[in-house]
């Protein structure tokens, strides 16, 4: 073979972005791992304790919306991968920085969402669905009551890091298939807790607007210093 045709073959080895996306992983595994447990357990018992504990709740009304959403018991597994995706963004931090703004962003909205089940407890309303021993909702419905709906946690959490996520993949130039993959999973998540009667969609926008005003506050100081230079006239 020629040398300009040894310069036509593609490239050995996994592309560049799969390999940015391993170093991103790798940089402090240990911290990552114990904190994101941590975090995760430790979340729960305060949760599950507001909504025993809090006041009688105001059950939310339906919309016209909510009653266009067929009941889906099969994106229940869709529904509890949340707890999948949100370590994404704790594994692919590349540095303290990035791990701790996402973790507080986290933190700032289990702190806020959790001050209003407090001191305003709501509700969703007791759907007409099978929740009996054996079907794939019973645990789900039992362990996690109707209780604690506005703002969704879970909808706010899966925003906020497909935010973080969809900036990470978009440095270390990842292909559009993968950045599109993050999106839907989001969207996905989103759609399964009123298609599992999870939650409504005033809760759901409640936690979207919680979600997408974490997720902007959460932009590296560079690009917003960037976007503001970019929006001063010539």
């Amino acid at each position: 073979m020629t040398p300009s045709s040894f310069r036509d073959l593609p490239p050995s080895g996994p592309p560049p972005w799969l390999r940015a996306l391993v170093r991103r992983c790798l940089a402090l595994w240990p911290l990552k791992l114990v904190g994101n447990t941590v975090a995760t357990i430790g979340f729960f018992p305060l949760y599950f304790w507001i909504m025993k504990n809090a006041g009688q709740p105001w059950t939310l009304p339906l919309t016209a919306f909510d009653r266009l959403i067929a009941f889906w018991p099969a994106l229940l597994p869709v529904y509890l991968s949340l707890w999948l995706y949100i370590a994404l963004p704790v594994f692919l931090a590349k540095d303290r920085r990035e791990l701790s703004n996402f973790a507080l962003g986290c933190a700032f909205m289990t702190c806020i969402a959790l001050v209003v089940f407090w001191f305003m407890p709501t509700a969703i309303p007791n759907f007409t669905i099978d929740t009996s021993p054996g079907t794939s909702l019973h645990l789900l419905k039992t362990i996690d009551a109707a209780g604690n709906a506005f703002p969704s946690l879970h909808v706010s959490f899966s925003v906020f890091a497909c935010v973080v996520l969809a900036r990470q993949l978009r440095d270390v130039a990842a292909p559009m298939w993968l950045r599109l993959l993050n999106i839907a999973w989001a969207v996905g998540i989103v759609y399964s807790t009123m298609a599992v009667r999870q939650h409504v969609l005033i809760d759901v926008l409640g936690g979207l607007a919680l979600g997408i005003g974490f997720g902007l506050a959460s932009r590296p100081r560079q690009a917003v210093a960037a976007a503001a230079v970019q929006a001063e006239p010539a």
